[in-house]
């Protein structure tokens, strides 16, 4: 089964080897037809600490690195 793979806004690099990306989706809404954005954030690993806050990355789906952390920053990814 293939990795998810997201794109997504850094907010924070406070912690150790980790990120915390903001990752939008927009859809149409059932009832009202109406363009909407939801956000979600993720906590990614950040192995090389090359990430700052606001840079635009993509995260990929990965086995559990701690009790929050499922996805690992791309290489290459953050700029």
């Amino acid at each position: 089964m293939p990795k998810r793979i997201l794109q997504g806004v850094v907010v924070s690099d406070k912690t150790d080897k980790t990120v915390v990306v903001k990752v939008e989706r927009r859809f149409t809404h059932p009832l009202l037809k109406k363009t909407v954005r939801r956000s979600k954030k993720y906590q990614a690993h950040d192995e090389a600490n090359a990430c700052k806050p606001g840079d635009i990355v993509r995260i990929e789906e990965c086995r559990p690195i701690s009790k929050t952390k499922r996805w690992k920053v791309l290489e290459g990814a953050a700029g």
